[in-house]
Protein backbone atom coordinates (compact mmCIF):
# COMPACT_ATOMS: atom_id res chain seq x y z
CA UNK A 1 0.00 0.00 0.00
CA UNK A 2 1.35 3.42 -0.92
CA UNK A 3 2.22 5.83 1.86
CA UNK A 4 -0.52 8.39 2.47
CA UNK A 5 2.04 10.76 3.96
CA UNK A 6 1.56 14.34 2.87
CA UNK A 7 -2.07 13.90 1.83
CA UNK A 8 -5.21 14.81 3.71
CA UNK A 9 -6.27 11.65 5.47
CA UNK A 10 -9.61 10.42 6.71
CA UNK A 11 -8.87 8.57 9.94
CA UNK A 12 -11.05 6.24 12.02
CA UNK A 13 -10.19 5.47 15.65
CA UNK A 14 -12.07 2.62 17.34
CA UNK A 15 -12.91 2.93 21.04
CA UNK A 16 -14.70 5.09 23.58
CA UNK A 17 -12.32 5.66 26.49
CA UNK A 18 -9.67 8.02 27.75
CA UNK A 19 -7.07 6.19 25.68
CA UNK A 20 -9.00 6.93 22.49
CA UNK A 21 -9.63 10.57 23.48
CA UNK A 22 -5.86 10.98 23.94
CA UNK A 23 -5.12 9.29 20.60
CA UNK A 24 -7.71 11.48 18.85
CA UNK A 25 -6.29 14.62 20.50
CA UNK A 26 -2.76 13.84 19.30
CA UNK A 27 -3.82 12.71 15.80
CA UNK A 28 -5.97 15.83 15.36
CA UNK A 29 -2.94 18.08 15.88
CA UNK A 30 -1.18 16.58 12.86
CA UNK A 31 -1.76 18.53 9.61
CA UNK A 32 -2.10 15.22 7.70
CA UNK A 33 -5.44 14.67 9.43
CA UNK A 34 -8.40 15.89 7.40
CA UNK A 35 -11.46 14.10 8.74
CA UNK A 36 -11.33 12.33 12.11
CA UNK A 37 -14.04 9.90 13.19
CA UNK A 38 -14.08 7.97 16.48
CA UNK A 39 -16.42 5.02 16.99
CA UNK A 40 -18.27 5.05 19.28
CA UNK A 41 -16.48 7.93 21.08
CA UNK A 42 -17.72 9.81 24.15
CA UNK A 43 -18.74 13.33 25.23
CA UNK A 44 -15.15 14.65 25.29
CA UNK A 45 -14.17 13.05 21.99
CA UNK A 46 -17.26 14.59 20.37
CA UNK A 47 -15.75 18.04 21.00
CA UNK A 48 -12.82 17.36 18.64
CA UNK A 49 -13.97 14.62 16.25
CA UNK A 50 -17.07 13.12 14.66
CA UNK A 51 -18.49 10.18 16.59
CA UNK A 52 -20.12 7.15 14.97
CA UNK A 53 -22.20 4.61 16.84
CA UNK A 54 -21.21 1.34 15.17
CA UNK A 55 -20.43 -2.16 16.46
CA UNK A 56 -16.64 -2.07 16.70
CA UNK A 57 -16.42 -5.82 17.46
CA UNK A 58 -17.76 -6.65 13.98
CA UNK A 59 -15.03 -6.58 11.36
CA UNK A 60 -17.55 -6.47 8.53
CA UNK A 61 -19.40 -3.51 10.08
CA UNK A 62 -16.13 -1.60 10.46
CA UNK A 63 -15.04 -2.39 6.89
CA UNK A 64 -18.38 -1.25 5.44
CA UNK A 65 -18.24 1.97 7.46
CA UNK A 66 -14.70 2.64 6.21
CA UNK A 67 -15.76 2.12 2.60
CA UNK A 68 -18.79 4.40 3.00
CA UNK A 69 -16.65 7.13 4.59
CA UNK A 70 -13.53 6.86 2.42
CA UNK A 71 -11.34 6.05 5.46
CA UNK A 72 -7.59 5.97 4.74
CA UNK A 73 -6.31 4.75 8.11
CA UNK A 74 -7.85 2.72 10.94
CA UNK A 75 -6.40 2.93 14.48
CA UNK A 76 -7.74 0.25 16.84
CA UNK A 77 -7.71 1.39 20.48
CA UNK A 78 -9.03 -1.36 22.81
CA UNK A 79 -8.14 -5.03 23.10
CA UNK A 80 -11.62 -6.50 22.47
CA UNK A 81 -11.81 -5.61 18.72
CA UNK A 82 -8.22 -6.85 18.28
CA UNK A 83 -9.06 -10.21 19.88
CA UNK A 84 -12.21 -10.32 17.71
CA UNK A 85 -10.12 -10.04 14.53
CA UNK A 86 -11.17 -6.57 13.43
CA UNK A 87 -7.61 -5.76 12.26
CA UNK A 88 -7.67 -8.92 10.12
CA UNK A 89 -10.91 -7.79 8.47
CA UNK A 90 -9.75 -4.24 7.74
CA UNK A 91 -6.38 -5.44 6.37
CA UNK A 92 -8.08 -8.05 4.19
CA UNK A 93 -10.19 -5.19 2.75
CA UNK A 94 -7.01 -3.30 1.86
CA UNK A 95 -7.32 -0.70 4.60
CA UNK A 96 -4.19 0.68 6.24
CA UNK A 97 -4.52 -0.52 9.85
CA UNK A 98 -2.73 0.05 13.14
CA UNK A 99 -3.09 -2.92 15.48
CA UNK A 100 -2.22 -6.64 15.59
CA UNK A 101 -4.09 -9.54 14.03
CA UNK A 102 -6.22 -11.75 16.28
CA UNK A 103 -3.45 -14.39 16.18
CA UNK A 104 -0.82 -11.83 17.26
CA UNK A 105 -3.15 -10.27 19.87
CA UNK A 106 -3.02 -13.58 21.75
CA UNK A 107 0.01 -12.03 23.45
CA UNK A 108 -2.62 -10.20 25.50
CA UNK A 109 -5.67 -12.41 25.03
CA UNK A 110 -4.04 -15.56 26.46
CA UNK A 111 -1.69 -15.58 29.46
CA UNK A 112 -0.76 -19.23 28.69
CA UNK A 113 0.14 -18.35 25.07
CA UNK A 114 2.51 -15.61 26.25
CA UNK A 115 4.15 -17.86 28.85
CA UNK A 116 4.80 -20.55 26.22
CA UNK A 117 6.19 -17.90 23.86
CA UNK A 118 8.56 -16.62 26.58
CA UNK A 119 9.75 -20.21 27.09
CA UNK A 120 10.35 -20.54 23.32
CA UNK A 121 12.38 -17.34 22.97
CA UNK A 122 14.07 -17.32 26.39
CA UNK A 123 12.47 -14.09 27.66
CA UNK A 124 12.80 -13.70 31.47
CA UNK A 125 9.41 -13.92 33.22
CA UNK A 126 7.86 -15.44 36.35
CA UNK A 127 7.82 -19.22 36.78
CA UNK A 128 4.31 -20.52 36.07
CA UNK A 129 1.95 -23.46 35.75
CA UNK A 130 -1.35 -23.66 33.85
CA UNK A 131 -4.51 -25.50 34.85
CA UNK A 132 -7.90 -26.34 33.36
CA UNK A 133 -9.35 -27.76 36.60
CA UNK A 134 -9.60 -26.45 40.15
CA UNK A 135 -8.29 -29.56 41.96
CA UNK A 136 -4.75 -29.63 40.54
CA UNK A 137 -4.59 -25.81 40.77
CA UNK A 138 -5.44 -25.97 44.49
CA UNK A 139 -2.80 -28.69 45.03
CA UNK A 140 -0.20 -26.53 43.28
CA UNK A 141 -1.00 -23.55 45.52
CA UNK A 142 -0.69 -25.67 48.66
CA UNK A 143 2.66 -26.94 47.41
CA UNK A 144 4.05 -23.50 46.49
CA UNK A 145 2.58 -21.42 49.34
CA UNK A 146 1.90 -17.69 49.26
CA UNK A 147 2.37 -14.95 48.15
CA UNK A 148 1.38 -16.23 44.70
CA UNK A 149 -0.37 -14.79 41.63
CA UNK A 150 -3.53 -16.29 40.11
CA UNK A 151 -4.59 -15.15 36.62
CA UNK A 152 -7.61 -15.89 34.45
CA UNK A 153 -6.13 -16.94 31.10
CA UNK A 154 -8.38 -14.80 28.89
CA UNK A 155 -9.46 -11.17 28.65
CA UNK A 156 -11.08 -9.97 31.87
CA UNK A 157 -10.90 -6.19 31.32
CA UNK A 158 -7.76 -5.89 33.44
CA UNK A 159 -9.46 -7.45 36.48
CA UNK A 160 -8.62 -11.15 36.14
CA UNK A 161 -5.41 -11.03 38.16
CA UNK A 162 -5.35 -11.79 41.89
CA UNK A 163 -2.12 -11.13 43.79
CA UNK A 164 -2.79 -13.42 46.74
CA UNK A 165 -0.82 -12.65 49.88
CA UNK A 166 -2.25 -15.72 51.67
CA UNK A 167 -2.90 -19.29 50.62
CA UNK A 168 -6.60 -18.93 51.49
CA UNK A 169 -6.91 -15.92 49.17
CA UNK A 170 -5.26 -17.87 46.33
CA UNK A 171 -7.53 -20.89 46.81
CA UNK A 172 -10.59 -18.62 46.83
CA UNK A 173 -9.39 -16.98 43.58
CA UNK A 174 -9.10 -20.40 41.90
CA UNK A 175 -12.62 -21.32 43.02
CA UNK A 176 -13.99 -17.97 41.77
CA UNK A 177 -12.32 -18.31 38.37
CA UNK A 178 -13.39 -21.91 37.73
CA UNK A 179 -16.77 -20.99 39.22
CA UNK A 180 -17.31 -18.53 36.37
CA UNK A 181 -16.62 -15.12 37.91
CA UNK A 182 -14.75 -14.02 34.78
CA UNK A 183 -16.84 -16.07 32.33
CA UNK A 184 -14.91 -17.81 29.55
CA UNK A 185 -11.72 -15.90 30.51
CA UNK A 186 -11.44 -18.11 33.61
CA UNK A 187 -11.86 -21.51 31.92
CA UNK A 188 -8.09 -21.83 32.11
CA UNK A 189 -5.97 -20.43 34.94
CA UNK A 190 -2.29 -19.54 35.07
CA UNK A 191 -0.59 -19.52 38.49
CA UNK A 192 2.70 -17.65 38.76
CA UNK A 193 5.42 -17.00 41.26
CA UNK A 194 5.08 -13.65 43.03
CA UNK A 195 7.74 -11.31 41.64
CA UNK A 196 9.15 -8.53 43.81
CA UNK A 197 10.46 -5.21 42.57
CA UNK A 198 8.95 -2.11 41.04
CA UNK A 199 6.58 -2.36 38.10
CA UNK A 200 6.76 -0.09 35.06
CA UNK A 201 5.23 0.04 31.58
CA UNK A 202 7.37 -0.01 28.43
CA UNK A 203 5.80 0.90 25.09
CA UNK A 204 7.25 -0.27 21.79
CA UNK A 205 5.97 0.19 18.25
CA UNK A 206 6.71 -2.66 15.87
CA UNK A 207 5.85 -3.30 12.22
CA UNK A 208 6.68 -6.99 12.59
CA UNK A 209 10.39 -6.49 11.98
CA UNK A 210 11.65 -3.23 13.46
CA UNK A 211 11.03 -2.35 17.11
CA UNK A 212 10.97 1.30 18.19
CA UNK A 213 10.66 2.17 21.91
CA UNK A 214 8.26 5.12 22.26
CA UNK A 215 8.18 5.72 25.99
CA UNK A 216 7.89 4.54 29.55
CA UNK A 217 5.23 5.13 32.19
CA UNK A 218 4.19 4.01 35.62
CA UNK A 219 0.58 3.21 36.47
CA UNK A 220 -1.15 3.16 39.88
CA UNK A 221 -3.36 0.07 40.01
CA UNK A 222 -4.81 0.18 43.50
CA UNK A 223 -7.81 2.33 44.26
CA UNK A 224 -6.52 4.09 47.40
CA UNK A 225 -3.68 6.42 48.37
CA UNK A 226 -0.43 4.68 49.24
CA UNK A 227 -1.35 1.78 46.91
CA UNK A 228 -4.06 0.41 49.18
CA UNK A 229 -7.40 -1.24 48.43
CA UNK A 230 -8.50 -3.39 45.49
CA UNK A 231 -6.91 -3.41 42.03
CA UNK A 232 -8.49 -1.24 39.35
CA UNK A 233 -7.94 -0.59 35.67
CA UNK A 234 -5.56 2.19 36.75
CA UNK A 235 -6.02 5.34 38.86
CA UNK A 236 -3.29 7.50 37.34
CA UNK A 237 0.05 7.41 35.58
CA UNK A 238 3.14 9.41 34.78
CA UNK A 239 5.80 9.41 32.08
CA UNK A 240 8.71 8.87 31.95
CA UNK A 241 9.20 6.19 34.63
CA UNK A 242 12.56 6.89 36.34
CA UNK A 243 12.83 3.26 37.45
CA UNK A 244 12.96 2.18 33.78
CA UNK A 245 16.37 3.68 33.02
CA UNK A 246 17.89 3.69 29.52
CA UNK A 247 20.16 0.77 30.48
CA UNK A 248 17.26 -1.33 31.80
CA UNK A 249 15.15 -0.42 28.75
CA UNK A 250 17.90 -1.49 26.35
CA UNK A 251 18.38 -4.76 28.23
CA UNK A 252 14.61 -5.39 28.08
CA UNK A 253 14.68 -4.75 24.31
CA UNK A 254 17.52 -7.26 23.88
CA UNK A 255 16.23 -9.97 26.25
CA UNK A 256 12.43 -9.67 25.98
CA UNK A 257 11.03 -7.45 23.22
CA UNK A 258 13.18 -8.29 20.17
CA UNK A 259 13.13 -12.07 20.87
CA UNK A 260 9.31 -11.89 21.19
CA UNK A 261 8.91 -10.05 17.89
CA UNK A 262 11.30 -12.47 16.14
CA UNK A 263 9.45 -15.51 17.55
CA UNK A 264 6.04 -14.12 16.48
CA UNK A 265 7.38 -13.60 12.93
CA UNK A 266 8.94 -17.08 12.92
CA UNK A 267 5.52 -18.55 13.76
CA UNK A 268 3.94 -16.80 10.78
CA UNK A 269 1.96 -14.39 12.97
CA UNK A 270 4.03 -11.20 12.80
CA UNK A 271 3.05 -8.60 15.38
CA UNK A 272 2.18 -5.09 14.11
CA UNK A 273 1.05 -2.32 16.39
CA UNK A 274 2.00 -1.20 19.87
CA UNK A 275 3.45 -3.81 22.21
CA UNK A 276 3.03 -2.82 25.83
CA UNK A 277 5.39 -4.73 28.08
CA UNK A 278 4.67 -4.64 31.80
CA UNK A 279 8.02 -5.14 33.50
CA UNK A 280 8.95 -5.98 37.08
CA UNK A 281 12.27 -4.29 37.74
CA UNK A 282 14.72 -5.46 40.35
CA UNK A 283 18.53 -5.26 40.61
CA UNK A 284 18.91 -3.59 37.22
CA UNK A 285 16.88 -6.13 35.25
CA UNK A 286 13.30 -6.19 33.99
CA UNK A 287 11.28 -9.41 33.91
CA UNK A 288 8.07 -9.62 31.89
CA UNK A 289 4.87 -9.45 33.95
CA UNK A 290 2.54 -9.40 30.94
CA UNK A 291 2.08 -8.06 27.43
CA UNK A 292 -0.80 -5.92 26.25
CA UNK A 293 -1.65 -5.57 22.57
CA UNK A 294 -2.73 -1.93 22.82
CA UNK A 295 -1.78 1.30 24.56
CA UNK A 296 -2.33 1.22 28.32
CA UNK A 297 -5.13 3.23 29.81
CA UNK A 298 -4.27 5.68 31.47
CA UNK A 299 -0.63 5.39 30.28
CA UNK A 300 -1.62 6.34 26.72
CA UNK A 301 -2.82 9.70 28.01
CA UNK A 302 0.61 10.71 29.36
CA UNK A 303 2.43 9.34 26.30
CA UNK A 304 0.18 11.25 23.86
CA UNK A 305 0.50 14.40 25.98
CA UNK A 306 4.27 14.19 25.48
CA UNK A 307 4.29 13.01 21.84
CA UNK A 308 1.64 15.33 20.40
CA UNK A 309 1.25 15.54 16.62
CA UNK A 310 4.19 13.22 15.85
CA UNK A 311 2.13 10.31 17.24
CA UNK A 312 0.28 10.03 13.91
CA UNK A 313 3.54 9.93 11.91
CA UNK A 314 4.81 7.13 14.16
CA UNK A 315 1.58 5.10 13.88
CA UNK A 316 1.61 5.52 10.09
CA UNK A 317 5.26 4.40 9.85
CA UNK A 318 4.30 1.36 11.92
CA UNK A 319 1.27 0.47 9.76
CA UNK A 320 3.17 1.03 6.50
CA UNK A 321 6.17 -1.10 7.50
CA UNK A 322 8.64 1.80 7.53
CA UNK A 323 9.48 2.03 11.21
CA UNK A 324 13.18 1.73 10.36
CA UNK A 325 12.89 5.30 8.98
CA UNK A 326 11.11 6.70 12.04
CA UNK A 327 12.46 8.34 15.16
CA UNK A 328 10.83 9.75 18.26
CA UNK A 329 11.53 13.36 19.17
CA UNK A 330 11.24 13.50 22.95
CA UNK A 331 11.09 16.78 24.78
CA UNK A 332 12.84 16.70 28.16
CA UNK A 333 9.49 16.90 29.93
CA UNK A 334 7.15 15.00 32.21
CA UNK A 335 3.44 14.24 32.07
CA UNK A 336 1.04 13.02 34.76
CA UNK A 337 -2.61 11.99 34.65
CA UNK A 338 -5.07 11.64 37.54
CA UNK A 339 -8.09 9.38 37.06
CA UNK A 340 -11.35 10.71 38.46
CA UNK A 341 -13.68 7.77 39.08
CA UNK A 342 -17.28 7.34 40.20
CA UNK A 343 -17.64 6.74 43.94
CA UNK A 344 -17.83 3.00 44.58
CA UNK A 345 -15.46 2.05 41.74
CA UNK A 346 -14.04 -0.61 41.27
CA UNK A 347 -17.17 -2.05 42.91
CA UNK A 348 -20.73 -0.98 42.13
CA UNK A 349 -21.20 2.68 41.18
CA UNK A 350 -24.00 4.92 39.92
CA UNK A 351 -24.09 6.39 36.41
CA UNK A 352 -25.65 9.64 35.26
CA UNK A 353 -24.31 12.24 37.72
CA UNK A 354 -23.51 15.63 36.19
CA UNK A 355 -19.92 16.89 35.93
CA UNK A 356 -19.53 20.67 36.09
CA UNK A 357 -16.60 23.05 35.75
CA UNK A 358 -15.01 21.42 32.69
CA UNK A 359 -15.69 24.45 30.46
CA UNK A 360 -13.60 26.69 32.69
CA UNK A 361 -10.44 24.58 32.34
CA UNK A 362 -8.28 25.74 29.40
CA UNK A 363 -7.30 22.99 26.94
CA UNK A 364 -3.69 23.46 25.80
CA UNK A 365 -0.73 21.39 24.61
CA UNK A 366 0.28 21.07 28.25
CA UNK A 367 -3.07 20.35 29.90
CA UNK A 368 -6.14 18.37 28.88
CA UNK A 369 -9.05 16.64 30.53
CA UNK A 370 -9.46 13.41 28.57
CA UNK A 371 -12.90 11.81 28.89
CA UNK A 372 -12.99 8.11 29.73
CA UNK A 373 -16.56 7.24 30.76
CA UNK A 374 -18.78 10.21 29.86
CA UNK A 375 -21.79 10.95 27.71
CA UNK A 376 -23.36 14.18 26.54
CA UNK A 377 -26.94 15.03 27.49
CA UNK A 378 -28.41 18.35 26.29
CA UNK A 379 -25.70 20.83 27.34
CA UNK A 380 -24.39 18.71 30.23
CA UNK A 381 -21.62 16.13 30.57
CA UNK A 382 -22.71 13.06 32.55
CA UNK A 383 -20.66 10.30 34.17
CA UNK A 384 -21.20 7.04 32.27
CA UNK A 385 -18.62 4.60 33.64
CA UNK A 386 -16.33 3.67 36.51
CA UNK A 387 -13.27 5.61 35.41
CA UNK A 388 -14.72 8.86 34.11
CA UNK A 389 -12.05 11.55 33.52
CA UNK A 390 -8.28 11.58 33.01
CA UNK A 391 -6.98 14.93 34.19
CA UNK A 392 -3.64 15.25 32.40
CA UNK A 393 -0.84 17.81 32.47
CA UNK A 394 2.78 18.15 31.44
CA UNK A 395 5.58 20.18 32.96
CA UNK A 396 9.34 20.62 33.00
CA UNK A 397 9.50 18.42 36.09
CA UNK A 398 7.22 15.71 37.40
CA UNK A 399 6.40 17.93 40.38
CA UNK A 400 5.25 20.71 38.00
CA UNK A 401 3.07 18.33 36.01
CA UNK A 402 1.56 16.94 39.21
CA UNK A 403 0.81 20.38 40.66
CA UNK A 404 -0.91 21.44 37.44
CA UNK A 405 -2.96 18.23 37.22
CA UNK A 406 -4.27 18.52 40.79
CA UNK A 407 -5.10 22.22 40.22
CA UNK A 408 -7.31 21.07 37.35
CA UNK A 409 -8.85 18.30 39.49
CA UNK A 410 -9.75 20.89 42.12
CA UNK A 411 -11.50 23.04 39.47
CA UNK A 412 -13.86 20.19 38.53
CA UNK A 413 -17.21 20.22 40.34
CA UNK A 414 -18.29 16.59 40.62
CA UNK A 415 -19.24 15.54 44.16
CA UNK A 416 -20.05 11.98 43.00
CA UNK A 417 -16.46 11.45 41.90
CA UNK A 418 -13.17 10.76 43.68
CA UNK A 419 -9.47 10.40 42.87
CA UNK A 420 -6.21 9.41 44.45
CA UNK A 421 -4.26 12.40 45.76
CA UNK A 422 -0.82 10.79 45.54
CA UNK A 423 -0.24 9.99 41.85
CA UNK A 424 3.49 10.07 41.16
CA UNK A 425 4.49 9.37 44.75
CA UNK A 426 6.99 6.65 43.91
CA UNK A 427 9.02 8.97 41.71
CA UNK A 428 8.61 12.03 43.91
Amino acid sequence: MQSQAGTDMNILILGSGGREHALAWAVKQNPKTDRLIVAPGNAGIAMLAECADIDILSGQTVVTFCEENAIDFVIIGPEAPLAAGVADATRAAGLLTFGPSAAAAQLEASKAFTKALCDACGAPTAAYARFTEAGPARDHIRRMGAPIVVKADGLAAGKGVIVAMTEAEALAAVDDMFGGEFGAAGAEVVIEEFMTGEEASFFILTDGTTALPIGTAQDHKRVGDGDTGPNTGGMGAYSPAPVLSDAIAERAMAEIVRPTIAEMARRGTPYQGVLYAGLMIRDGQGRLVEYNARFGDPECQVLMMRLGAQALDLLLACAEGRLHEAKVNWADDHALTVVMAAKGYPGAYAKGSQIKGLDAIPETSSQMVFHAGTKAAASAVLANGGRVLNVTARGESLADARARAYEMVDAIDWPEGFCRRDIGWRAL
